[in-house]
């Protein structure tokens, strides 16, 4: 009997047969809904979009870019053809994930989707969870991730992160006549951390600062201060914290003085066009490509994609949900908190690249190794942020 990813597969290719190229969007979405293929529909875009890919395959939504590169309000849906059946595997491993990170599991650590490659269509989720806590744990997960398979790791010690410092030079602005880009070091009234690209938010249709909450030692940071070291010695205003989301691990700062964000990552002589999607993100880790991140005080470094949409619970009472992994532990020291991943964008990668996330930590306990911090599109979905 065929397993449910092949049913959907089944599905989606016979769907085809059931619309016709006038068919407006409500419709379209009303037909596949019945169809039985109500998990992720907003990848797919219209009638027009699935007609136009060839039998196994659906069109998906993999990322957020600008159709004018120079206008950060000119972002649009861009698609790409996917196989069906990596698709269906993909889609109930995000799907059985999310029921996953719902469930209260006494020792449940964390948690992440590991797409496959296209060639296997296939996915998996990887687990952590206290040893104490393995076996009972395994028997839950045979039956809340059952049709998708799962790795677990056992983990055994979780002391504080030692918080020791790189050793070189950090990355200070130079040129910052046309804005100041991303990947330089900022200060708060507590430390030093890494400023990200411009982060724009539509209610506010303008650009804000950004770099990782955790910088600052208020539990309240709004109206604090954010400055730039500047590699002449000054030191420079850049503005205050106008939204800080603790869980995400993020703050807006918005600019109060004459010195504003930029679309661009210092170092990486790249403008920044946009932002991935979820799916785009688990495309790019099916085709085994790399991102690549600017820190502060490490520089530059670039690592495979080791999960996504990944649930973290290692560091407060409250599990953080919508994290990339990547990486390794070394990618990662105090002072890069509030840089991004980044990967040069796949249509035009000559001319910018598209953000996939902020880094805020790493792992620090025997076993694993990897940088994390929450998805771009996360903060797109919940608040409504983009790059």
């Amino acid at each position: 009997m065929p397993d449910e990813p092949e049913n959907r597969t089944h599905r989606l290719a016979t769907l085809r047969d059931r619309l016709s190229p006038d068919m407006d969007r409500r419709t379209f979405l009303r037909t596949v809904a019945n169809a039985g293929y109500g998990l992720g529909i907003a990848s797919l875009l219209g009638v027009e979009d699935f007609l136009a890919v060839g039998d196994g395959e659906v069109p998906v939504v993999t990322a957020l870019a600008r159709e004018d590169p120079d206008d950060p309000w000119s972002t649009r849906e861009r698609t790409k053809s996917v196989p069906a059946e990596w698709y269906a595997r993909v889609s109930k491993a995000f799907e059985l994930h999310n029921h996953l990170a719902e469930t209260s599991i006494t020792g449940y650590l964390g948690s992440a989707v590991k797409p496959g490659t296209y060639d296997r269509g296939t996915a998996s989720i990887s687990i952590e969870a206290s040893a104490s806590e393995i076996g009972r744990i395994e028997d839950l997960l045979h039956i809340l991730v059952d049709g998708v398979s799962f790795d677990i790791e056992a983990i055994d010690d979780l002391d504080e992160l030692d918080g020791e410092m790189f050793e070189g030079e950090p990355r200070l602005a130079t040129d910052i006549d046309d804005g100041v880009p991303g990947g330089v070091r900022c200060q708060t009234e507590n430390g030093f951390a890494t400023l990200a690209p411009a982060l724009y938010h539509p209610n506010e249709r303008r650009a804000f600062f950004a770099t990782a909450e955790h910088a600052y030692s208020s539990d309240d940071p709004v109206g604090a201060p954010l400055s730039l070291p500047h590699e002449e010695g000054e030191t420079m205003d850049l503005g205050t914290v106008r939204y800080a989301h603790p869980v995400e691990d993020i703050v807006a700062i918005e600019p109060t003085g004459e010195l504003q964000p930029a679309s661009r990552i210092d170092g990486a002589s790249t403008q920044v066009l946009g932002q991935f999607t979820r799916i785009g993100l688990a495309d790019l880790a099916a085709r085994g490509e790399h991102l690549e991140k600017m820190g502060a005080e490490t520089g530059y470094s670039s690592g495979k994609i080791e999960g996504i949409d990944a649930v973290t619970c290692f560091t407060s009472d409250v599990c953080r949900t919508g994290q990339l992994r990547w990486g390794e532990e070394r990618d990662l020291t105090d002072g890069d908190s509030g840089s991004v991943t980044y990967h040069r964008d796949p249509e035009n990668p000559n001319d910018g690249v598209l953000v996939a996330g902020f880094n805020n930590a790493r792992t620090w306990w025997p076993g694993q190794s990897y940088v994390w911090g929450v998805s771009a599109y996360r903060l797109t979905n919940e608040y409504g942020y983009h790059f």
